[in-house]
């Protein structure tokens, strides 16, 4: 039942896509959204404090 549902939701994104090509602009377009909101992310995050060694 779950290889039924996987053969579905793949000949689905690729009927979305419509060709290689689409399905290649399709994950880079995604991949530049992650590395967009990583970078966002990476600017609003104070950074760590430096550990304090005391010998």
């Amino acid at each position: 039942m779950i290889r039924l549902f996987t053969a579905a939701a793949l000949l689905a994104s690729l009927a979305a896509c419509n060709t290689v090509e689409g399905v290649g602009r399709d994950v880079s377009a995604g991949g530049q959204v992650i590395a967009g909101t990583a970078e966002k992310v990476s600017q609003e995050i104070p950074p760590a404090p430096r550990p304090a060694y005391t010998y």
